[in-house]
């Protein structure tokens, strides 16, 4: 068997298990860390519940990756996870989801491990979305994501900075309510309203155009020309308003 015969059939057993993302699919991609609780409370040692310096780093990771060839319009990060929503009209690698996730994948592991002097690792995986309703939808149910998780470690930790055992801490909290929570912490004078938003709804991060003057060496003048830079966003809205801002990003 020549190489080109060879060739020919070992790829379509490596190709065997490729999935290709429809164009008519809007295309999110969610990266969540791996084993961050170990490299966050044991070998980074960051304060909890919450340290700006891993939030920087998240949000650092989230701009490489919405900076490393893919058209990415919006990027979400919230604890130790990013998710990523696609411009419609990206066609990167013919839309396979191997090569999304093990790209993106790859990418956010080697910034982060940058970032934090040592090891980090993610994993990937492509979320095919059929309507924008649907897009609402995913990204909304992130930001209550995060604002459950944001409510659970407050009370958690707080807990174990009194002295309360993990095992204890997390059986006082099981099946508490939000409100019962957020007594709790008020109990203790933290009001959980007051706290950050970035800590409660997660941290946005999209494209805004501008205008910057130029100049065109080929007229001998100054030419603007509009660019676009990349904005943290440490406020984001809720609801409705929250999910018509991010479809309109698209």
């Amino acid at each position: 068997m020549n190489f080109e015969e060879l060739d020919k059939k070992m790829r379509s057993f490596e190709q065997s298990l490729d999935q290709v993302i429809l164009p008519e699919l809007y295309l999110a991609v969610r990266l969540d860390g791996r084993n961050f609780t170990k490299l966050t409370k044991e070998i980074c040692r960051f304060e909890a519940p919450f340290d700006t310096r891993f939030r920087d780093a998240m949000i650092d990771t989230t701009k490489h990756l919405m900076q490393c060839g893919f058209r990415i319009v919006y990027g979400y990060t919230e604890s130790d996870e990013i998710s990523l929503l696609f411009h419609p009209e990206d066609h990167t690698f013919g839309r396979k989801t191997r090569k999304i996730n093990s790209v993106l994948a790859g990418e956010a592991s080697a910034c982060m491990s940058l970032k934090l002097g040592t090891v980090a690792c993610f994993d990937s995986r492509v979320i095919p979305l059929p309507n924008l309703e649907r897009v609402k939808d995913y990204f909304s149910w992130r930001q209550e994501d995060a604002h459950r998780n944001s409510l659970n470690a407050h009370c958690y930790w707080m807990l174990r900075k009194k002295g309360v055992s993990a095992r204890e801490a997390t059986k006082q909290l099981e099946g508490q309510s939000v409100s019962w929570k957020n007594e709790l912490l008020f109990s203790e004078n933290i009001n959980y309203n007051n706290l950050p938003s970035w800590q409660k709804r997660g941290i946005g991060l999209y494209y805004s155009a501008y205008e910057k003057v130029g100049y065109n060496p080929l007229t001998n003048q100054e030419q603007p020309a509009v660019r676009n830079k990349l904005i943290t966003e440490l406020e984001l809205k809720t609801g409705n308003e929250y999910q018509e801002w991010v479809i309109s990003l698209l």
